[in-house]
């Protein structure tokens, strides 16, 4: 008896104390930074391909420190902020294509997704010398290539600035708000066409060419903002609804000398198109612009001679569904160009003539390229990215640009990306995976050699040891005739023979992917904790989503919400099955479109699904930007069914179980009309549910206390309805 007391005692101190050595992640670790990694901030290879640089900040100051390749040692510093009167600080850098000058960034604001107004500073490494570039906050300002000029956007026109006179000239005149703007992107290509600088230097910088939008006719969207002053204001912006007038792109180049702007006009008639791109030749009299109708599934790439204004079509593609627009065109020294393209099923690289003709196919193979690094003139070696170590890993790999000799050059299996050297004798690789928080090492490009270790998170892996975090378990899970990628997270004191709830996560968007071999975001954390709670999260990514080719990526066409809501319902009814799973306890989650698939779901799968939550939800496409939602859907118009029979708004009536429904009221994106017309059709099918709205915020619900506001409601919702 006294042995059995001893005994159980000694097990109640050894429990106890491991109980005591394991953290608890809590939602206040994961929102105020306790996890978070080290990184290299704006690294820039240097011209002479045997340093870089990077962004470093010491002392509340701020400095652009250059190190060498090969030994990794700071060999000086650049500019630092602690040695200019004028700044405290800047939160960015960018070099003139001589690294002559540098811009440096300060007061910085942003203004939608990507675009910003800052004040800008023009250093010169030589002279030392600072230049304030505008009294106003000014828009992507940019050098020409030898430094001598910057040009920028301000109140929708454009101007330049000439250092060596200290004139600024202003040349476009017809810029108005909401209205016409020059060289500067508007709201929807910001957003899907992924850019906001419309215009480009040429190679020696006599012109300038820039994309003019006409969005006179375009219809507005406002936003009441609530602020803390007495009255709200209204922030009122031009926005195309799916169906809806688009802006009116025109092409222009303006000569530096004459001074005089002449339009570019193209010999094929298009009624309604847009320029995604627009690149300038290693030719200074030689543009190149993409073109694509307003469908999305032709893209034309044409050559323009600056001299002349003459044009020539030199590619044309087509495709039964969309043509997504590619980033990767670059122009080798004979003016023949790499170009990237899903013309065969997978999205590979293709080596063209200046005059396009196809050289030939570089990769080939029932895998994606998923980024394109650069061409090695010297050694005609083609760098790039892809998945053909399985859709969730990426590996960098290099092959002769003639398709051949084919080489891995890196070896740890997750994600890794890479950043070359001006002259690809070396580039540093970021890796990471689901266990590994990132590395950034050096490597010879020739094979991938291993030179130095530069920062590998050590410390933050040695702190996350305390928590004992549970393993993401990568799988495939056969649904509806499709093996989908798929991970799943387990208690850490998991039991085969007791059933807990289930979340599940998706995204599910065309081309997304949410399984990946890749480092914690925020999200996992959280996930982590509510494991911890006692609940099993999984994530599947179902028909629609990216990486495993067109086929599987654009079955979704014309029917967004069809396919990839039967995929997570029968994917739900599966793990249903499973001994360790409780069935009548599984529920979704998911932002904007996964806010989308989590309320369709719910509603549809009502027999599957206990409970969801849906943040800043597209609740109907007809609400949706013009340039994503036609990419997929065509218009309204053309495809009425399409757009209402996968809208959730038109299956409130099925909702059965607990829906919580969230979004911020200045969400420029997914506009908070979304939730309010889901809102009304649920009052009026008599179906009750809970909703917040959370003032002022955007598309991406943060600052301050938002974020951890946000969690925890979430997390609160789901111990209670789960």
């Amino acid at each position: 008896m006294k042995y059995l007391k001893s005994s159980l005692f000694i097990c109640f101190l050894v429990t106890a104390l491991g109980s005591a050595q394991t953290k608890e992640i809590t939602l206040d670790a994961i929102w105020n930074g306790t996890f978070r990694t080290q990184g290299m901030q704006s690294l820039h290879s240097m011209n002479n391909g045997k340093q870089y640089s990077v962004l470093n900040y010491e002392k509340g100051s701020t400095a652009i420190d250059v190190y060498d390749y090969k030994t990794l040692s700071k060999v000086e510093t650049l500019v630092s902020s602690s040695d200019l009167d004028d700044l405290k600080g800047f939160s960015d850098y960018t070099f003139s294509k001589d690294e002559s000058k540098i811009i440096l960034a300060t007061e910085v604001e942003s203004i939608f997704r990507r675009s910003t107004l800052g004040v800008f500073y023009v250093y010169d490494t030589k002279s030392k010398a600072l230049i304030k570039i505008a009294d106003e906050k000014i828009q992507e300002p940019t050098l020409s290539p030898n430094g001598r000029k910057v040009a920028y956007g301000f109140s929708n026109n454009l101007f330049i600035k000439d250092f060596d006179t200290n004139q600024t000239t202003q040349i476009t005149f017809d810029g108005k708000k909401n209205e016409i703007i020059n060289g500067i992107t508007d709201w929807v290509y910001e957003e899907e066409f992924a850019f906001v600088r419309a215009f480009e230097w040429n190679a020696d910088g006599t012109y300038l060419a820039f994309i003019k939008f006409d969005e006179t006719n375009v219809p507005e969207f406002s936003m009441d903002i609530y602020g803390e002053d007495l009255y709200p204001h209204q922030s009122v912006f031009k926005y195309p609804k799916a169906g809806e007038a688009n802006a009116i792109v025109s092409l222009h180049i303006y000569d530096i000398t004459s001074k005089k702007i002449n339009d570019v006009k193209v010999s094929k008639p298009y009624s309604d198109f847009y320029i995604p791109r627009i690149e300038w030749t290693n030719d200074a009299n030689v543009l190149s612009a993409q073109y694509t109708n307003r469908h999305q599934n032709e893209l034309d790439l044409w050559m323009i001679k600056a001299k002349s204004m003459s044009s020539d079509l030199i590619l044309a593609e087509k495709d039964k569904a969309y043509i997504d627009v590619t980033d990767n065109l670059t122009f080798l020294k004979d003016n023949s160009f790499i170009w990237t393209s899903e013309m065969d099923g997978y999205n590979h690289i293709y080596h063209y003539s200046n005059y396009g003709k196809l050289i030939n196919q570089v990769t080939k193979g029932p895998w994606e390229v998923t980024n394109y690094y650069g061409f090695d003139e010297k050694n005609n070696i083609v760098f790039y990215q892809s998945v053909e170590n399985g859709s969730i890993n990426r590996d960098v790999y290099s092959i002769n640009i003639n398709g051949k000799n084919k080489s891995r050059l890196t070896q740890k299996e997750g994600t890794n990306s890479a950043d070359f050297s001006t002259d690809f004798t070396y580039f540093i690789n970021t890796f990471s995976n689901a266990t590994t928080p990132p590395e950034y090492t050096l490597h010879t490009a020739k094979d991938g050699k291993l030179v130095k270790g530069i920062k590998d998170n050590k410390a933050s892996a040695q702190n996350l040891k305390a928590y004992h975090l549970p393993t993401k378990e990568f799988s495939t899970i056969s649904v509806n005739g499709n093996d989908l990628n798929m991970w799943t997270i387990k208690p850490n004191n998991f039991d085969p023979q007791k059933q807990y709830p289930v979340l599940m996560y998706q995204y599910s968007g065309p081309g997304s992917q949410s399984v990946a071999n890749t480092w914690n975001s925020a999200n996992d954390y959280w996930y982590y904790h509510l494991a911890a709670q006692g609940t099993i999260v999984v994530c599947i990514d179902g028909r629609g989503t990216g990486y495993k080719g067109a086929e599987f990526k654009k079955v979704t066409q014309k029917e967004l919400g069809k396919y990839e809501v039967e995929d997570q319902i029968q994917a739900a009814r599966q793990l249903g099955q499973m001994d360790f799973v409780d069935a009548s306890r599984i529920g979704i989650w998911g932002w904007s479109y996964g806010g989308f698939m989590s309320s369709n779901a719910l509603f549809k799968g009502n027999e599957v699904f206990k409970m969801a939550i849906a943040v800043a939800p597209v609740t109907s496409w007809r609400f949706y930007d013009s340039i994503y939602t036609e990419r997929y859907m065509t218009t309204p118009q053309e495809n009425p069914s399409g757009y209402d029979e996968n809208s959730p708004i038109q299956h409130v009536d099925k909702l059965k179980g607990n829906f919580l429904l969230i979004h911020g009221s200045a969400d420029d994106n997914v506009h908070v009309q979304n939730t309010m017309r889901m809102v009304e059709a649920l009052i009026q099918a008599n179906k009750q549910f809970e909703w917040m709205i959370y003032p002022d915020d955007n598309h991406g619900i943060y600052g301050g206390n938002t974020r951890l506001h946000l969690y925890t409601k979430m997390t609160n919702y789901i111990k209670e309805n789960l």
